[in-house]
């Protein structure tokens, strides 16, 4: 068992490039993380890793080790899985992450109620509405809104989200009412984004009658959390780019209204996600259940009332 900790370690350290973080990720200390690596070192009679104060990189032993490792690691979780479907009695740990919004309303309201049916079953759960790195990050599960750019990763379509641009009343008597995309430009609006650091140049993708198109937004304002671009279009700071259910209780109230009809957002997708072969883990497949019902029941009962229809006019 030590051994496979050691490579465990070692894969977490190649991953994540720090000693620290790998120590912190496996919830040990860097000493320890350290110690394992080393160790693993000595029994392999090869250096894995050159380290420095200041840095720390593979060697060439060290890539070419990563990828038998890996395919250890995951053969060991395959079998263990396996074992626990034969017992019926899933248990262990599972790492989950999940935008703000969604961790919020969806997700982290449930987990409660879910360790309750599986007690055998510990939940970490990490939200931010930054990109995050499913494998990389030894994710077991990541719920996702919005476009994909990792392929690998296995897919479960949750449900469908159509997205609204909208605004305060008092921003629209102040700035006029934008029919579309190219008044949102033309008249310099001032859009809420939500960025990262290192984000390129920020683009709306809207729906016109030629087809979808990308518009250059810019404004004052922009945040990586999207609850407090929320707040900020309630202040009538700016124009935000939302999930309906996101701002659905605002729409009904009338605090935030529709702007740019003509041209709508695209509709995004919520989905799960999964690395290949943690999807056949039964706790991973549970977890992953149990949320997906309870997200549905969740977007039903926020969307209850709204005709997506009526907020758009017709391209």
């Amino acid at each position: 068992m030590a051994y496979v900790n050691n490579i465990r370690m070692f894969v977490r350290v190649y991953e994540l490039g720090s000693m620290s973080a790998a120590a912190r990720d496996q919830r040990t200390s860097p000493a320890v993380a350290s110690a394992r690596v080393s160790d693993l070192e000595r029994h392999l009679g090869v250096r894995l890793f050159n380290r420095t104060t200041r840095s720390l990189q593979p060697t060439e032993n060290g890539r070419i080790f990563y990828d038998g490792a890996r395919k250890v690691l995951e053969a060991i979780e395959e079998a263990e899985a396996a074992v626990v479907d034969a017992t019926r009695s899933p248990r262990g740990t599972i790492f989950v992450a999940a935008p703000l919004g969604i961790g919020r309303r969806f997700i982290a309201p449930h987990v409660p109620a879910f360790k309750d049916d599986w007690p055998a079953i510990d939940v970490r759960l990490r939200m931010s509405d930054r990109v995050i790195d499913v494998t990389a990050e030894g994710l077991d599960v990541a719920f996702h809104l919005g476009p994909l750019e990792d392929s690998t990763l296995r897919l479960r379509l949750v449900a469908d989200c159509p997205r609204i641009l909208c605004a305060a009343p008092a921003y629209v008597q102040r700035r006029g009412m934008p029919r579309d995309g190219a008044t949102l430009v033309a008249d310099r609006h001032d859009c809420l984004t939500l960025r990262f650091p290192g984000a390129k140049e920020f683009q709306w993708t809207l729906q016109t009658p030629e087809g979808a198109r990308k518009y250059d937004v810019a404004g004052p304002f922009e945040s990586d959390d999207g609850d407090v671009l929320t707040g900020w279009a309630l202040d009538g700071r700016g124009i935000v780019l939302k999930p309906i259910f996101e701002v659905a209780e605002h729409l009904r109230s009338g605090a935030l209204v529709p702007v740019a009809r003509a041209t709508p957002p695209l509709p995004t997708q919520l989905v799960a996600l999964t690395p290949p072969r943690r999807d056949r883990d039964p706790k991973t497949r549970l977890f992953t259940d149990f949320m997906a019902a309870r997200c549905k029941a969740e977007l039903a009962r926020c969307m209850a009332g709204i005709d997506v229809k009526a907020l758009q006019l017709p391209l």
